[in-house]
């Protein structure tokens, strides 16, 4: 078995959001949330879908298990209530490196910090904690909004991967990868407080 780099239970809190470990207990309330169809338009995975949703997510679980994932839920704290999920996957420790992904958030929050206080906490616990020398994140290639959403935050483009992945529906994807690396963190760190800042200011 693979070694587990990320403790359990490893909890991230921010100023507004708190991530905390995916457990059985949050299937439900989770799934109420991710039962709007238009949260997984631009995602190979439609967890509006009730099968898929507790599959995809009793598989999440099994990872960190194993050591190859660690999911967290996006608990919103004002509320209390579940807003949407995220998760470090594709973790190599021996590499120092990991992905970010599975990021999804409802919609009453898309377009306020949120999306970029999640990243903070994950990136500098990967950077800060972990020590990681590589953080990976990539998204369907023509996912532009995506796509410049995480060249905002310092991410690196490397390239397109064709045919990355087998969709739903048949047809096939291509990603568009993108990295932080250690020696960009302190750089990427600015960029995101200071969007943080923007978006509060607006708000």
């Amino acid at each position: 078995m693979k070694e587990k780099w990320i403790a359990y239970p490893t909890i991230l809190e921010g100023e507004t959001v708190e991530l905390i470990p995916l457990e059985k207990q949050h299937f439900e309330e989770l799934y109420t949330a991710a039962s709007d169809k238009e949260l997984w338009e631009l995602i190979p995975t439609d967890c509006s879908e009730e099968t898929m949703f507790y599959k995809t997510y009793e598989f999440a679980l099994s990872e960190r298990e194993t050591g190859n994932q660690y999911p967290f839920v996006i608990r919103h704290k004002e509320t209390g209530k579940l807003i949407g999920s995220t998760r470090f996957f594709e973790i190599y420790p021996a590499d120092r490196k990991l992905e970010i992904g599975w990021t999804w958030i409802t919609k009453e929050f898309w377009g306020t910090a949120i999306n970029l206080e999640c990243k903070l906490l994950l990136l500098t616990f990967c950077f800060d904690v972990l020590k990681t020398n590589r953080v990976q994140l990539k998204t369907k290639d023509d996912n532009f909004r995506s796509r410049k959403a995480i060249e905002k935050i310092g991410g690196v483009f490397e390239g397109i991967l064709r045919k990355d992945k087998v969709l739903r529906d048949g047809s096939t994807r291509n990603a568009a990868y993108y990295s932080i690396l250690d020696d960009e963190w302190a750089t990427a760190k600015f960029k995101i407080e200071a969007l943080i800042k923007e978006k509060q200011s607006i708000g």
